[in-house]
């Protein structure tokens, strides 16, 4: 694997940054429940001189880091997510498996907080060579609501701020490779419930009574259209009918049936109105069946929307400093994340790193995803340099 050798960390913030892996990974920590990682982050950054951090969405952190050089005043914030999944992990031939039962880092956070302390171990060490500022958040409850990503945009932490920038693992791509693509990097994530009521009959007598299972099934079936012939392909529209519960016997006409489900989309225009479609197409199947429907729904996670400038100015980067052959433009994600919320405050990139090689193949939130130490200086030292040309930009 290729790797950058400009060796901006110090042998000390590597080993900081192995050991805060390898911490979070054996104790993963649940969305809106990181307390210890919150503790041990604030620990290792003060262990460092990095003092002045401060608490948000309750288990969270953010620091500043201030330039002393003369010139630009800019400001730039990096995250890194800090929460892990319930998910029991199966990876015995880790020295740092997970010991907490039914807990595990399955979609690499452990290694994003990682990158993101080292980087702002050595950017405090180095802030006598920028000017501007750099915030740095190791945000909870990526995973579960409510998320911390939307905290950041009412607490107002990047007010101000010209630039954030997100990162994620990548199973399928190539370990030694980064990615990003201008625009939409992922899709929305919109919930919806809808409750069909009918009218309760006996099964042997279905004329005298209103089937909601009848019209949930009519519902679930023609909801599709609204993707298919309704919105443009390149809208990235998905609706997904996640649970059904209904029904008291097999012999009697079910009076009434609730689905949930999610909405996705990379449209920011079209995303209102996609709700409003799923909303009417509900409202309308019900009425064709003389029964009703009860409609709420819960905006998501807004899409990741990658500014164009930020992507050109990190394939450069990566050219530059890691290869010619060692940046991909891989499509938008079909999964959402709520550094959307980053990206609706401020121009944004959400770039990913790859981690696929032998050993390490299996795909993110299974219980035998995982990742190689190698990838985490690399990365970090990357992280650094693009923060740094943010700041002179």
């Amino acid at each position: 694997m290729s790797a950058l050798t400009n060796n901006l960390l110090s042998s000390e913030e590597r080993h900081a940054v192995i050991e805060m892996r390898h911490a979070m990974h054996q104790e993963p920590e649940l969305s809106n429940n990181e307390w210890k990682t919150q503790a041990r982050l604030r620990d290792a950054l003060e262990a460092f001189g990095l003092t002045g951090s401060k608490a948000f969405h309750k288990t969270g952190l953010y620091v500043d880091i201030e330039g002393l050089a003369e010139g630009p005043c800019r400001s730039v914030a990096l995250r890194g997510d800090i929460d892990a999944l319930p998910i029991q992990e199966q990876r015995d031939d880790l020295s740092y498996q997970s010991v907490l039962p039914g807990r595990m880092h399955a979609c690499g956070h452990d290694m994003h907080t990682s990158i993101a302390l080292g980087a702002a171990l050595a950017l405090h060490r180095m802030r006598a060579d920028f000017s501007g500022r750099v915030r740095v958040f190791f945000q909870p409850a990526e995973e579960m609501e409510p998320v911390g990503g939307l905290s950041v945009l009412k607490e107002k932490l990047l007010d101000g701020f010209d630039a954030a920038v997100g990162m994620h693992i990548m199973p399928s791509i190539p370990s030694g490779v980064y990615g990003a693509r201008p625009g939409a990097a992922t899709k929305s994530a919109d919930q919806f419930d809808v409750t069909f009521k009918g009218l309760m009959a006996h099964g042997a007598m279905p004329h005298e009574g209103v089937d909601a299972i009848a019209i949930a099934a009519a519902f679930i079936n023609e909801v599709q259209k609204v993707a298919s012939r309704e919105f443009p392909g390149d809208d990235g529209v998905i609706v997904t009918v996640g649970t059904v519960h209904g029904g008291e016997a097999r012999n009697i006409i079910c009076s009434s049936v609730l689905l949930t489900g999610t909405i996705r989309t990379t449209s920011l225009v079209r995303r209102a109105h996609l709700v409003r479609r799923v909303r009417e197409v509900a409202e309308g199947i019900a009425a064709t069946h003389r029964g009703e429907a009860v409609f709420t729904s819960h905006l998501g996670d807004p899409p990741v929307i990658n500014d164009v400038g930020m992507v050109a100015l990190f394939r450069d980067l990566v050219l530059e400093t890691v290869g010619e052959s060692k940046f991909v433009e891989p499509p938008a994600l079909s999964g959402s994340d709520d550094f959307g919320y980053y990206s609706s405050c401020v121009p944004s990139i959400y770039f990913w790193f790859g981690s696929q090689e032998p050993g390490y193949e299996t795909g993110l939130h299974t219980p035998t995803f995982g990742a190689s130490d190698d990838l985490l200086i690399p990365t970090t030292e990357l992280a650094i340099r693009y923060c740094q040309l943010l700041l002179r930009k």
